[in-house]
């Protein structure tokens, strides 16, 4: 008797523990997703405020958005980051792409360590000390040959040198899980290493490529410290310009801006989810017909190889 009133008391505490520990995760999980979203919900709101008022939203208005509209600064701005980052985002993927294959596919060679410790380098080390150590070197080599001037060029450099570490990162990981064996059944079949490369590695790490362009793409268009000392006169990205403006003091422009930004990032989202699940529905049902079309096969041949049996 005692020991079945000592498990239901052990099972009732189990139960009770599951219980606060299922909704206190909800309850920290909620407050989390609040901490976040809030203050976004906040600004897309006073974006349509109808006066310079962040504290009392006052009456529906898109007079911001025409401001933004009129603001030379801020369009200039946007315009300027998103080139930069579109490169930015190209040119990190190519040469992370390429420093990620040499440290999974050769794993000893001269300087490897030293390489290593380059190309993760910028991941660790502050902002503000990459920003002035570029400012430096394009200073020297200004002098030097004349080119390049502080501005677009020097900008893009300096993002580059950031994304390439994080493409780099992401597409190691991915190369490291990759089956070797595809890529040895190309060459088998007579492929050569650079068929092999754009033929099967390619395809097999596009994910990764994809992934890794979109966070250079967002660190590059979201960058300000090395912005700050890379950029010259005339030559200002957009968080430059909303940094600016928000020394000085509220202006709803920036409020329409981010709510601009945030609605256009929310739509790339939403439409890149659909995409990838419509292509993982259109992969199963092939795989299902694949293996329907398998089994028919299979019960043709042991028909054929048996036909009193199957009759």
């Amino acid at each position: 008797m005692a020991t079945d009133t000592q498990r239901q008391k052990n099972s009732a505490s189990r139960l009770a523990g599951s219980y606060l520990g299922r909704y206190l995760g909800r309850f920290w999980l909620s407050m989390v997703y609040l901490f976040l979203y809030i203050p976004l919900f906040f600004l897309i709101l006073f974006s349509f405020n109808s006066t310079r008022q962040d504290a009392v939203f006052t009456g529906f208005s898109f007079r911001w958005y025409e401001a933004l509209v009129s603001d030379t600064r801020l369009v200039e701005g946007f315009f300027l980051s998103l080139k930069v980052a579109l490169i930015t985002g190209c040119l990190s993927v190519i040469l992370g792409c390429f420093s990620a294959f040499v440290l999974v596919r050769y794993r000893r060679f001269t300087g490897r360590t030293l390489f290593y410790g380059l190309v993760n380098a910028p991941l660790v080390m502050p902002e503000v000390i990459i920003g002035l150590a570029l400012l430096l070197l394009m200073v020297g080599v200004q002098r030097v040959l004349g080119w390049p001037e502080r501005g677009f060029v020097t900008i893009v450099l300096g993002h580059t040198l950031l994304g390439m570490a994080y493409a780099t990162v992401v597409i190691q990981s991915r190369l490291r899980e990759m089956d070797r064996s595809l890529e040895e059944a190309a060459m088998d079949l007579g492929c050569r290493p650079a068929q092999v490369f754009f033929l099967v590695t390619l395809p097999n790490i596009a994910p990764a490529l994809v992934s890794s362009w979109l966070l250079t793409f967002t660190l590059s268009f979201d960058d300000v410290v090395i912005s700050e000392f890379l950029s010259g006169p005339g030559v200002t990205t957009l968080p430059q310009v909303i940094f600016s403006y928000a020394r000085r003091g509220v202006n709803p422009s920036i409020y329409a801006a981010a709510t601009i930004l945030i609605a256009a990032v929310s739509l790339g989202i939403i439409t890149y989810s659909i995409f990838m699940l419509r292509r993982q529905k259109r992969l199963e049902q092939e795989i299902s017909a694949a293996a329907r079309s398998e089994q028919a096969a299979l019960a043709a041949a042991n028909a054929a190889d048996y036909p009193v049996a199957a009759r």
